[in-house]
C-alpha cells in the first residue's frame, strides 16, 4: 500500500468512525472529544489545587485548578474515561475559567448537559462525575487554605 493509499485509507476511516459517533451524540460532543479544551495537567507551581475521583462507572476524572482571590483563573482536566467524559470535562473547564469558587460549587450536572446540547441518557453520569470531582477539589482547596 502506497502512502497516498495508506492516507486515503485512514482519512475514510475517521470519517466512518465520526458518522457513527454522530448516531450516538451530537456534533458539538463529538467535536469536543476529538478536540478537547484545556486537556493536560497544570504544573505543580502553578496549580492551587488537583483532584482526581472514579465515579462508579469506573472513569476517572482529575481536574487542576489555577486560583487566586477565590477565582478559577485556569482549569485543565484529564480522564481515563470515554468520549462523553472527555467532552463533560472539556465542557467543565470552559465554563469555570474565569468563575467564582462559588459558581463552581453551584455548578450541577443538568448544567453541564445543558451545555453540553445533551448527553445521551446512558453517559449523563459523565456530568455527575465532574461535579463531584469538582466539589471534592474545591473542598481539598478550602481544607489547604485554613
Amino acid at each position: 500500500m502506497s502512502r497516498e493509499e495508506f492516507d486515503k485509507f485512514v482519512d475514510e476511516l475517521q470519517k466512518e468512525m465520526i458518522k457513527k459517533e454522530l448516531e450516538d451524540y451530537n456534533e458539538y460532543i463529538v467535536n469536543l472529544f476529538h478536540n478537547p479544551k484545556n486537556w493536560g495537567k497544570l504544573s505543580p507551581e502553578d496549580a492551587s489545587v488537583t483532584h482526581s475521583y472514579k465515579g462508579p462507572c469506573g472513569d476517572t476524572m482529575q481536574f487542576f485548578f489555577k486560583i487566586k482571590n477565590n477565582i478559577i483563573e485556569k482549569a485543565t482536566f484529564i480522564t481515563d474515561g470515554c468520549g462523553a467524559s472527555i467532552a463533560t470535562g472539556s465542557q467543565v473547564t470552559i465554563i469555570l475559567q474565569g468563575k467564582t469558587l462559588n459558581f463552581a460549587e453551584k455548578l450541577t450536572p443538568i448544567d453541564i448537559d445543558s451545555a453540553l446540547h445533551g448527553l445521551p441518557d446512558d453517559h449523563k453520569h459523565c456530568a455527575e462525575l465532574a461535579v463531584r470531582t469538582i466539589k471534592q477539589a474545591i473542598d481539598k482547596y478550602k481544607a489547604n487554605k485554613i
